[in-house]
């Protein structure tokens, strides 16, 4: 039972930090894609 349950906390532990390490690289690639097209906006609107 305690084999069972270790196995399960690894697996838990594991999908998490690979879960929270995808949101990082998604939430700065959306922030940079907004930025950009901020900048983007305001040079179109200054011609």
């Amino acid at each position: 039972m305690d084999e069972q349950i270790r196995i399960i906390l690894i697996i838990i532990v594991s999908v998490s930090i690979f879960g929270l390490l995808i949101f990082v690289f998604v939430k700065n690639y959306i922030k940079n894609k907004i930025d950009y097209l901020v900048e983007k906006k305001k040079k179109d609107n200054l011609k």
